[in-house]
């Protein structure tokens, strides 16, 4: 498996193009499967289920509609966004389980800073409770083409959380959106980083031992 990390944030539309990219090439055959660790500007992005109406505005970002599924979803500086390119072929063609089996990478990945994020039923991506209310701590959004994933899953490290008031967040407006440093969970992205890599083999499996391979991107 292959990990890149970008040093800055990646140009939405730049980083589509080149996860569709590394797509093609894993499901002909001549790439491996590719992590890719990274965060953006300020945008939203518009999933294949997004409501017009969830578009608050406000703030000058641009928006911009893609293909993975979900509503409306915030991305910018200190999030970190894992896209994940991976060939179900070779994991059960389970589009539901793989979904699931990101819920769990995440789940993991805070419980290893004593965060307790817990799925919703009916509601995609991760919840924790606050003294305020259960909030949103990640997100996750996949697409698949020719049976290999693309797009994936956005933890809340450090953003800033008045951004997320420009849309109603995966078009739920009773629910709130947290961070883990809003939690009081001051960490290095690093840790983050070692802790997502860690859930994810752990999650994976032996489907994902025996694999390796670095570089940082463009």
């Amino acid at each position: 498996m292959e990990i890149w990390q970008s040093k800055s944030p990646e140009d939405y539309p730049a980083a589509v193009r080149k996860m569709e990219a590394r797509v093609v090439e894993i499901a002909d055959g001549v790439a491996p499967e590719t992590l890719w660790f990274l965060e953006h500007p300020p945008l939203y992005t518009a999933g294949t289920s997004a409501q017009d109406t969830d578009l608050v505005g406000g703030f000058p970002f641009p928006v911009y509609e893609t293909g993975r599924g979900g509503q409306y979803t915030y991305h910018g500086p200190g999030q970190r966004v894992v896209y994940v390119m991976l060939d179900l072929r070779a994991r059960g063609r389970d589009v539901r389980r793989f979904v699931t089996s990101l819920e769990d990478v995440i789940i993991q990945s805070l419980d290893c800073f004593d965060l307790q994020g817990e799925r919703r039923e009916g509601r995609v991506g991760v919840w924790i409770d606050t003294p305020a209310g259960e909030k949103k701590i990640a997100a996750l959004g996949v697409r698949v083409r020719r049976w290999v994933s693309f797009h994936g899953i956005a933890i809340n490290w450090n953003p800033d959380l008045a951004h997320f008031s420009g849309i109603v967040p995966c078009g739920l407006p009773d629910f709130g959106v947290t961070s883990m440093m809003d939690l009081g969970v001051d960490v290095p992205l690093k840790a983050l980083d070692e802790a997502i890599l860690a859930s994810f083999s752990n999650v994976f499996g032996a489907q994902s031992r025996g694999t390796s391979g670095s570089k940082t991107a463009a």
